[in-house]
């Protein structure tokens, strides 16, 4: 499956089959080194009715994941808003992975309403502002830390900056004719919640599109990972496209060149998955109590030993792009990494 990435992303549509509750999931074994019985048909590719089980590669009992969480989320962006274009975007979130991750969302009118979730510094803004009007952009975040970066951009100096929560959006039921989150739902303690609200802000007919990272099947990186955040796999965010009701949903592999597509440590952004809303109105799913109560008092130090022991975790998902690009440099091309 490496190799079949070498020549750019890849596309998976899911197409609805005949098992026990009505859905098909494409393949668990997305992050591994082959994928059983695929048929793939001309471009994008598409997976027919493929069974898998969510649990087919099992992860921890109870996995800590110290920073999703809103609380120490909001912590760790205070301090890596100062050095996040920086430092992180160089690594795993490139100009070319956005223009790449943004084509599915089909933003191609640029009088489009436009909400950008998890925005942060306008990063990805940048990219939607290219065909949409900015003025008829939000970008919506937790951070004022990140929004600041984003409102010092000149491109963004029209677009509206509102502090908000991804799973209790400030928007009205049917607003906007498209939904944009990349690197947020790694944070978000439901994320099922956070697309559920996805599917109720927008128009009949609009577009959600989520990017996001990867489980990883390397040892190392999925210990590193139920530390540190949420890093989903591919048909987990499937089944919670299609649990809030979207249709045609489809996911797009990225990731950096120099990864030469392998992706078994897990891609901070690794893919983009759309849907498109059905049927105006709210989502068709319910859901109980948030998991995380924000008006809830927290002891400071359990805090501030989350934020060190996640902030810890991050570190090597900044080393791992790194030594995939000495690899890249290192081992010739055309032989796998």
């Amino acid at each position: 499956m490496a190799s079949s990435m070498l020549n750019g992303a890849e596309t998976f549509t899911l197409i609805r089959g005949m098992t026990p509750k009505g859905s098909s999931f494409l393949a668990s074994d997305f992050h591994g080194k082959h994928i059983p019985k695929l048929s793939l048909i001309a471009k994008p590719r598409t997976v027919q009715s493929i069974k898998c089980s969510l649990s087919a590669t099992s992860r921890p009992a109870s996995q800590p994941r110290f920073i999703q969480h809103k609380k120490e989320a909001f912590w760790f962006y205070r301090f890596l808003s100062i050095v996040y274009d920086h430092v992180i975007n160089p690594g795993h979130w490139t100009e070319d992975m956005r223009d790449d991750a943004l084509e599915p969302a089909d933003l191609s009118n640029r009088n489009m309403l436009v909400v950008d979730v998890g925005g942060g510094t306008g990063f990805t803004t940048l990219g939607i502002v290219k065909h949409v009007d900015a003025k008829n952009v939000t970008i919506l975040d937790q951070s004022p830390h990140q929004l600041a970066k984003a409102k010092q951009k000149e491109p963004l100096k029209e677009c509206k900056i509102v502090e908000g929560d991804a799973e209790d959006l400030p928007f009205p039921t049917d607003y906007a004719d498209r939904y944009v989150s990349a690197g947020s739902i790694e944070y978000w303690p439901d994320p099922q919640r956070g697309i559920r609200e996805a599917y109720r802000v927008l128009k009949l007919g609009g577009k959600a599109c989520i990017i996001g990272p990867v489980y990883p099947t390397f040892w190392l990186s999925r210990y590193f990972a139920d530390v540190w955040m949420l890093f989903p796999k591919e048909e987990e965010y499937i089944e919670w496209f299609q649990k809030a009701g979207f249709k045609d949903v489809q996911l797009k592999r990225i990731g950096p060149k120099w990864y030469r597509g392998v992706r078994r440590h897990g891609l901070i952004m690794g893919c983009s998955v759309t849907g498109v809303k059905p049927a105006s109105g709210d989502s068709p799913l319910q859901l109980g109590p948030k998991a995380e109560d924000l008006s809830k008092p927290v002891n400071p130090f359990v805090l501030l030993l989350r934020f060190v022991l996640g902030a810890l975790a991050a570190t090597y998902f900044v080393l791992v792009p790194i030594y995939m690009w000495l690899k890249d440099q290192i081992v010739p091309k055309g032989q796998p990494i």
